[in-house]
Formats: structure tokens, C-alpha cells, sequence
């Protein structure tokens, strides 16, 4: 379980006053299906990670955890 991830999509979506209802419907899945991204039970699938990092403006290899740099690459 990536820790880290888990915790920068929880981060970004409360700092920016957004509810976990109003990010699934950005990705077009349910509530509960975005809370098991959130907990970790769940994968998020590839096209909603790009979705998150293109929304949030940051990488997606920062939602990932594998980078500190939150700034998306041109």
C-alpha cells in the first residue's frame, strides 16, 4: 500500500474544500468507490489519475508518490 499517495489524494482533495461526493463525481464513480481510493482498498484507475493530477494541477507522479514535486511536466 503506497502510504503516501494515499495520503496526498486525501490532502489535496481537504485543502481544497472539496468533499470525497463531489470528487467521485469529477471521476464519475461512486462515493464509496473514491473512500476505497482513499483508504487504499482500492486501485485508482489510470484515467482518474490523470484526471486528479490534471484537476488538482499537479503530477501524477506526484499523486503516486514517487516524486516531491507537485508541478505537472511540460
Amino acid at each position: 500500500m503506497n502510504y503516501k499517495r494515499i495520503r496526498r489524494i486525501r490532502e489535496l482533495r481537504e485543502d481544497n474544500d472539496f468533499t470525497q461526493a463531489q470528487i467521485a463525481a469529477l471521476l464519475n464513480c461512486s462515493q464509496v468507490s473514491y473512500s476505497n481510493y482513499e483508504a487504499g482498498r482500492r486501485d485508482i484507475p489510470i484515467e482518474s489519475l490523470v484526471r486528479l493530477a490534471e484537476f488538482y494541477n499537479v503530477s501524477v507522479d506526484y499523486l503516486l508518490g514517487l516524486s516531491n514535486v507537485r508541478e505537472r511536466y511540460e
